[in-house]
């Protein structure tokens, strides 16, 4: 009962992470480089699934892949799959990964990437030299707090993947229905799990963030 949606939650989190890694880094270092007119708009749409509650994420996700959406009429019809899971994860995880990754590459000294560039380099060559090594360890932080996000996602999940056991019920969902079962003592091992789970996950960032705080210190 408890093996399988931990699996399917791993899944989901995995490809959630990844997907929230390339487009939050992207963004990130977009948002930490640029200035143009409109920035605080799209920091702002970034930012918003922080503050909206799940189910408002949800909707709005079940709008764009469901029936009346745009997304459906292009042939994405996910929802009530484990995909849908996987855009839902994505959607309220990718926040963290923008906010830590342009946080990381906005603390570079951009003298050293102008350095680089006087030397020939591309601009593309002095971002993965240079600027992506530099702001490695609060990149890190930011996918390994998107993959927690990701694992421990509810809300919009449930309103766009639906609790569908064995295709579309993650760890979590599958806590609610073993509480509401009554089901208790398979519902404290679920808890128990997610619990250590998400302790290591954030031991691991804490351990990055007091690292590289560390490094500072040392080279100031």
């Amino acid at each position: 009962m408890i093996w399988e949606p931990l699996l399917l939650s791993l899944r989901v989190a995995v490809f959630a992470t990844t997907l929230v890694a390339l487009v939050g880094l992207a963004l990130g270092l977009w948002l930490a480089r640029s200035d143009f007119r409109g920035k605080s708009v799209v920091e702002t749409l970034v930012s918003l699934p922080m503050i909206l509650p799940p189910s408002v994420v949800g909707y709005y996700l079940l709008f764009f892949l469901g029936r009346s959406g745009p997304l459906y009429f292009l042939g994405l019809r996910i929802v009530f799959t484990w995909p849908a899971a996987v855009v839902a994860s994505a959607v309220v995880a990718l926040p963290l990964m923008v906010q830590s990754s342009r946080a990381a590459i906005a603390a570079v000294d951009p003298a050293l990437e102008k350095a680089a560039g006087t030397l020939g380099s591309p601009p593309w060559q002095v971002v993965w030299d240079v600027t992506l090594p530099l702001a490695r360890r609060g990149i890190l932080a930011g996918v390994v707090l998107a993959f927690a996000r990701s694992l421990g996602e509810f809300g919009a999940t449930l309103m766009v993947a639906g609790n569908i056991p064995g295709r579309t019920q993650t760890l979590p969902l599958a806590i609610y229905d073993l509480v509401q079962a009554n089901r208790m003592a398979q519902a404290n091992t679920a808890v128990l799990l997610m619990t250590v789970v998400a302790f290591a996950l954030l031991f691991t960032v804490n351990r990055l963030e007091r690292r590289a705080a560390a490094r500072e210190k040392r080279y100031a």
